[in-house]
């Protein structure tokens, strides 16, 4: 079956030229031209990919962003407008996996709908132990399910594969690029901001201060580390 894309934007031209060059790497597309209609369509079409403009009628992109994470965690890439840098954060606080800056050439769309989709697929990765604790943080990797003082926690398919980078290396600081390179590709490796943003909405989501943390730590000049816990 066909990886389904959604393509959510109020400019008809822009969708078929985005889909033009979507199906002819095989991929289904299928589209929406205002923000309701995405998370609509998210809920009736179950894609696999929402590629989402921010300036959009009834509900804009920021919104519809808002509004889609709150029940799914289908990968979002966000379609900004050049040098708009304070779309570019906004919109990954919100849940955006990624972001494309307008305008692209075919050749960025394919590489980064690509990558988006590579970590995806990788959500309900399993590593060798069935469940992890760290203090009040359970992860259950069968299920790929998280969990704070028992209480269930959502995290969007790239927070999750975040998370994952520290619990398989307790005790080790890792380096942003190291971070960027494994979560989300070798390309991304420079581009700190999306890791900057990530691990704040972590931290707002896993720990009880995230001015605090106890879990995803930073190591000043060095990198971020879950710390070993005493036994």
């Amino acid at each position: 079956m066909a990886t389904k894309i959604l393509v959510v934007d109020d400019e008809p031209r822009f969708i078929r030229l985005v889909q033009a060059n979507l199906v002819t790497e095989g991929y289904e597309v299928t589209q929406a031209n205002d923000g309701q209609q995405a998370v609509d369509a998210v809920v009736d079409e179950n894609p696999d990919l929402v590629l989402l403009d921010v300036m959009m009628p009834i509900l804009d992109g920021f919104q519809a962003c808002e509004r889609i994470r709150e029940f799914s965690n289908v990968p979002i890439i966000m379609l900004t407008a050049k040098g708009e840098e304070i779309h570019r954060v906004r919109g990954l606080d919100l849940g955006a996996d990624d972001y494309i800056v307008k305008p692209f050439s075919a050749s960025e769309l394919l590489a980064r709908v690509r990558a988006v989709l590579r970590r995806a697929q990788a959500f309900e990765q399993v590593a060798g132990e069935s469940e992890f604790r760290h203090g009040d943080l359970t992860i259950d990797f069968a299920r790929a399910e998280v969990k704070v003082d028992e209480n269930t926690v959502f995290l969007s398919a790239t927070e999750y594969r975040l998370l994952l980078q520290f619990a398989h290396n307790v005790g080790q600081t890792l380096s942003a690029e190291e971070l960027l390179s494994n979560v989300w590709g070798p390309e991304y490796s420079d581009d700190k901001e999306i890791l900057w943003v990530c691990i704040s909405r972590l931290r707002q989501k896993l720990e009880e201060n995230p001015k605090k943390p106890t879990h995803i730590v930073t190591r000043s000049g060095m990198g971020y580390t879950m710390p070993l816990q005493e036994s």
